[in-house]
């Protein structure tokens, strides 16, 4: 369409607002989003459905547009604080998105208390001239009370907390132990020496691992069995308790808090594999050759009897020393654990033949004490123990997968794609521009990010390349249609392991239950799609390749649209689980941070945007924004293809992996999130860059430098103490407008 027909076009969509008081239209057709300004945001606000009209296109060359009809009004509750202003009682929203505060009639305040956090369900809403008008439905208590940040979070994103009446009733019903009657048509494994390892704080078990030496053809090999929690056997289609764990579709982590899918009864009893009791099991069987190769597998229904519960620390260290003391109090089972590990070895071997994507990233852990607060932030590692696990749970998924495929049954796989086009026209810039002699081609094989990672590990940027390599893959999804697993580089993968905490694994297990009983499976009637749920539609059905002129479409069977919409929910809502989690670690880390105003710590440049560089700091793990104004007087320049600032008057670069220090200036938790500053320490990197830059004798500009950076030092600390303040003008202004350019940027790393 061209530009004229696209000015007088009405385009559907969603409105999305700013924290700055303007807003976008997110149009369904996927195209770019219309610029709604702050007049135009007064009658409408966040998640609002609306018809816009294109009237112009603004100084920066975004479409700006136009309301031209509201057609479905927000059903979403509005979080905020509750404040009294010249007698007049109104609902700050948590969420700045909203842009306008909620005016509470006096009787509509229940029993909420000035500066508590509630829940308010609008009445009216809002006009050209007109606040909206709301009622306090809910209130969840003072803002430093212990968890507030997950009771907003969970309500923020539509999280669902509380079980029905019907599903804790038939919770209720469920026995309390494995039955006779249960163990039928089931293999016995109560004396195979089946095990659970997991980390120090898991509450539920629903994986067990037991391997043995195994003649494999004509050489030697293992029996490798991976036990999994037979949910499936309680939970049935459509019963109360199935209807909420669909609603809900994953188990939702926080710091000192699980909201699982399942009921305690059975995610911490029935369901979960604990020490010395019976247990009903899926069991994927298997014999993996020399090679790490599965040479053969099966799939049954057992039950099981867990011969120990092991922590991955404690694996790890009998791994080392199989006659310290750990191996000591576990005598019996130290032979089992080292069959575990030559399998796990053969099957590492595989994985490198096969070229799959293994980078090695840190994952943290938010330690909190009993109030809730942040104590520490600390580097998970992940030793031989949680590898030995995440071999054997693949194998087990890659089994499955097969098994599904084989069966000619409909069911939910794990793909992920390889980068799309424009992604790897990025990379491949990127790479170029850093000199990497390896390239990666039009149609990339898992291996040719394997084999620029391996190529470049000891370069001194090699964190900054692994990053960007990282950054270019694909969010994996559900879905019915197998297209295979990129970064696994499996031609197919599906999720059976963890039924007790994902709602696809156990579909999987129903599937591959109907095959055992040549049957099929029938989906129970879903229900209706949610936000989230559309969102990632539209944002799937852009990367669908268009119809072939003359081409007959194929259109899907009413099976395939049905697994298409679980898997199409079941994604979402893993999303919507993750944005949640990332929301409650950053207000934790907001609340943590301004316990540190005005301090100073090194850290090292994580992301670089045209607007400024994200900071990790490397004691504490937490991520904040260094403004682009606040790098210093001079013009940067975004290098999009070197991922770096440069400045034009000093040549000094800061890109991924650059090491800096940093003061922190501010700290917004209601925007969650934490305002850097540069401080000085920095001089040798720019007398560095003027020195390559302008080829001056060390001496002359060394002597020239430091004159200028005492006299810049002298101002930076006279004002580093304003600076320091979260109500800070420079830090606010500075920062303005670069919020929705940030969450793009977070979004592309997921």
């Amino acid at each position: 369409m061209n530009e004229k027909n696209n000015l007088l076009a009405e385009f559907e969509g969603v409105v999305s607002g700013h924290r700055d008081g303007h807003g976008f239209v997110v149009r369904d057709d996927g195209q770019p989003d219309i610029y709604l300004p702050s007049n135009e945001m007064r009658a409408v606000l966040h998640k609002d459905r609306v018809k816009a009209r294109i009237v112009r296109l603004d100084r920066r060359g975004r479409p700006e547009g136009r309301v031209t009809e509201i057609i479905e009004r927000s059903s979403a509750p509005i979080i905020g604080r509750l404040l009294q202003e010249s007698g007049v009682w109104l609902v700050a929203p948590e969420d700045k998105r909203y842009g306008q505060d909620v005016l509470i009639p006096k009787g509509a305040t229940g029993s909420a208390k000035p500066g508590q956090v509630v829940v308010v369900e609008l009445t009216e809403p809002p006009a050209l001239y007109g606040q909206p008008v709301g009622r306090v439905k809910e209130v969840l208590g003072e803002i430093d009370d212990p968890g507030m940040e997950i009771e907003i979070a969970v309500r923020k994103y539509g999280v669902p907390h509380e079980f029905s009446d019907s599903a804790l009733a038939e919770a209720r019903a469920l026995p309390d132990t494995v039955r006779a009657a249960d163990l039928r048509q089931r293999v016995d494994l109560r004396d195979v020496a089946l095990v659970t390892i997991d980390g120090e704080d898991a509450r539920d078990f629903d994986d067990a691992v037991y391997c043995e030496p195994a003649k494999v053809g004509r050489g030697k090999g293992w029996r490798l069995l991976v036990a999994i929690a037979d949910v499936s056997h309680y939970v049935k289609t459509g019963s109360p308790i199935d209807i909420d764990a669909y609603d809900r579709a994953t188990s939702v982590y926080f710091p000192r808090r699980v909201i699982p899918m399942l009921p305690e009864k059975l995610s911490n009893g029935l369901c979960s594999l604990n020490p010395d009791v019976d247990r009903l099991c899926m069991v994927c069987d298997m014999l993996v050759d020399a090679k790490g190769e599965v040479h053969a597998y099966q799939f049954y229904p057992a039950v099981m009897h867990s011969h120990a519960r092991f922590t991955y620390t404690e694996v790890a260290a009998i791994l080392q020393n199989t006659r310290g003391p750990e191996a000591q109090n576990r005598k019996a089972l130290v032979p089992h654990l080292l069959h575990l590990h030559d399998v796990y070895r053969a099957l590492l071997a595989a994985r490198n033949v096969r070229g799959a994507v293994d980078f090695e990233t840190v994952e943290t852990q938010i330690v909190c004490d009993e109030s809730g607060r942040i104590e520490k932030i600390v580097p998970r590692t992940r030793n031989d123990a949680h590898k030995l696990i995440e071999e054997a749970m693949l194998a087990a998924n890659v089994c499955s997968a097969d098994f599904i495929a084989q069966g000619k049954h409909a069911g939910l796989f794990r793909v992920h794609e390889g980068p799309t086009p424009e992604k790897l026209e990025t990379l491949r810039n990127y790479l170029k521009a850093m000199g990497v002699p390896q390239s990666i081609g039009d149609v990339p094989h898992p291996s040719d990010f394997q084999k620029v990672a391996a190529a470049t590990k000891d370069r001194p940027e090699a964190q900054q390349i692994h990053t960007m390599l990282l950054r270019s893959m694909s969010q994996a999804i559900y879905t019915p249609e197998n297209q295979g697993h990129f970064g696994l580089a499996f031609e197919a993968y599906t999720h059976f392991t963890s039924p007790i905490r994902r709602y696809p694994d156990l579909l999987v297990h129903r599937v591959i239950k109907a095959i055992l009983s040549r049957q099929r499976y029938q989906l129970p009637a879903l229900p209706t799609p949610g936000e989230a749920h559309a969102k990632l539609s539209k944002r799937l059905a852009s990367r669908v390749r268009p119809p072939v002129p003359g081409e007959p479409v194929k259109k899907p069977s009413a099976e395939l649209q049905a697994w298409q919409a679980a898997g199409l929910h079941c994604s979402a809502n893993e999303r919507r689980a993750d944005e949640a989690s990332r929301d409650v670690e950053a207000w934790l880390k907001c609340k943590y941070m301004r316990e540190h105003l005005g301090e100073e710590f090194s850290g090292v440049v994580s992301s670089v945007t045209s607007f400024g560089l994200f900071v990790t700091l490397d004691a504490m793990f937490v991520e904040g924004l260094v403004h682009i104004t606040e790098l210093g007087g001079e013009y940067f320049r975004f290098d999009e293809a070197r991922q770096e600032l440069r400045g034009e008057r000093t040549g000094i670069r800061y890109a991924l992996g650059s090491r800096v220090q940093v003061q922190v200036s501010r700290v917004d938790l209601d925007g969650r999130r934490i305002d850097f500053r540069l401080v000085s320490g920095n001089d040798d990197l720019v007398l560095r860059a003027i020195r390559d830059k302008a080829g001056t004798p060390a001496q002359e500009s060394d002597t020239r430098f430091r004159e200028r950076s005492k006299g810049a030092r002298q101002v930076e600390n006279g004002k580093a103490a304003k600076t320091a303040k979260p109500t800070g003008k420079t830090s606010r202004k500075a920062s303005r407008g670069a919020e929705r350019s940030a969450g793009k940027t977070r979004k592309g790393r997921r």
